[in-house]
């Protein structure tokens, strides 16, 4: 490989949960990674904090609104010779960034495909926390990232063996599935299976579920992430993204990609081959680990923190889901399998049944009731374009607050 020794960050999302764990990889290795570029959405003092740790001269906050506030005053007194901006297209135009090398895209919701499409358009390494960009945009995300593949390979700064690296996962499942993956033929693969921990609600039935109030959703049994993704992983909402998702970065069906909750969260995904082998992942539930393989791609390096003790561990049992109670699943799955716009719809009424759950405005059991809704009332469109993308899901926003 011949790229420089130290990787220049673009950080969009930096004061999230996936943002605020990449900053920590960084402080380990400073001679190793730079931050030159930060964004966030709303928390304008965090990023003013984050900018002046880490000398950060190009910045930008999702919200226009905040343009006139006084924190915007600090942001732009902190870039100086760099640049402040607002709004959607300035998060963007963060990734065109001569002095960038890696973007790691860890927004939250649709916001990030139009990151995501820009980086690979401008040649930079993805590494991608975003569910969305594939779930929504994968027809469009995924033919730029091999022609990324293409240019480093020609250009030498790709590995020797394996992926080239244009698109890197954050995610504890389809970075288990990408190493699975390393030196064998995709064309052997006969299942991914997605494992799940089973959120907070594991076992109990949507009757025991109608009074589940938001602290509850939000003390999940084994993983540290963000509010909307923790709302996510109690409904098995996340793990139907993350099924779409598999099926777009490893070039699957729907039906190839299978989930099995795993509870104890040890084995974070495996690759069934066609002569029945199964290669797993292992690792401790730490989001810290697929992000500093994705830094750093194809090389390893040290990461401080707990190992896997496998005489306390004891067992590692699984479990069939169930589709039944956790309906969000099984709609992921008619999403993906019927594709279109119908995977914008069930994501754009998920982001909005999630927001109103959190704001108090709806019940929990009303998330899935509110995607279902969604899905039955729209109408199709195959090969959507991006224009078509964006209607679907202004379409569904409108369809929810007429309804709830």
């Amino acid at each position: 490989m011949g790229e420089a020794s130290r990787r220049r960050i673009a950080v969009l999302g930096s004061t999230g949960s996936i943002g605020t764990q990449t900053l920590d990889v960084v402080r380990r290795h400073p001679d190793k990674l730079e931050v030159v570029a930060l964004a966030c959405g709303t928390r304008g003092a965090e990023l003013v904090a984050q900018a002046r740790e880490f000398g950060v001269r190009w910045l930008a906050l999702g919200d226009e609104r905040l343009a006139s506030d006084a924190v915007a005053d600090e942001l732009r007194a902190v870039a100086q010779s760099g640049g402040m901006g607002f709004g959607p297209q300035a998060v963007a135009d963060l990734v065109k960034l001569s002095d960038v090398d890696v973007v790691v895209n860890a927004l939250v919701g649709e916001a990030g495909m139009r990151a995501s499409y820009e980086t690979l358009a401008a040649g930079k390494v993805l590494a991608l926390a975003n569910k969305e960009s594939l779930v929504v945009g994968g027809d469009l995300i995924m033919p730029l990232a091999a022609k990324v593949d293409a240019q480093r390979r020609a250009a030498g700064v790709a590995p020797d063996h394996g992926p080239a690296g244009a698109l890197m996962p954050i995610d504890s499942e389809h970075g288990a599935i990408y190493q699975c993956l390393l030196g064998e033929d995709a064309r052997e693969v006969a299942r991914l299976w997605v494992t799940a921990s089973g959120g907070p609600f594991r076992k109990r039935t949507r009757e025991q579920m109608k009074d589940i109030q938001v602290e509850d959703a939000l003390k999940h049994p084994n993983w540290t992430m963000g509010r909307k993704i923790t709302i996510d992983s109690s409904t098995m909402v996340n793990k139907g993204l993350e099924v779409m998702e598999a099926r777009w970065l490893f070039g699957v069906t729907m039906e190839q990609v299978q989930v099995v909750v795993q509870p104890q969260s040890v084995i974070h995904s495996m690759v069934e081959f066609e002569d029945g082998a199964v290669i797993a992942q292992l690792g401790t539930p730490d989001m810290k680990l697929p992000i500093q393989y994705a830094l750093y791609y194809p090389q390893r390096k040290f990461l401080p923190g707990g190992r896997l003790d496998f005489a306390k561990l004891g067992q590692i049992t699984f479990e069939a889901p169930d589709f039944c109670n956790f309906h969000g699943l099984s709609l992921a799955y008619e999403a993906g399998k019927r594709g279109g716009t119908l995977p914008t719809v069930f994501n754009a009424a998920n982001e909005l049944a999630v927001k109103k759950f959190l704001d108090r405005k709806a019940g929990y059991l009303a998330i899935t009731d509110m995607i279902e809704a969604a899905m039955e009332q729209h109408r199709v469109v195959e090969n959507p374009s991006v224009d078509e993308i964006l209607s679907a899901e202004q379409e569904t926003y409108d369809f929810i607050e007429s309804r709830w």
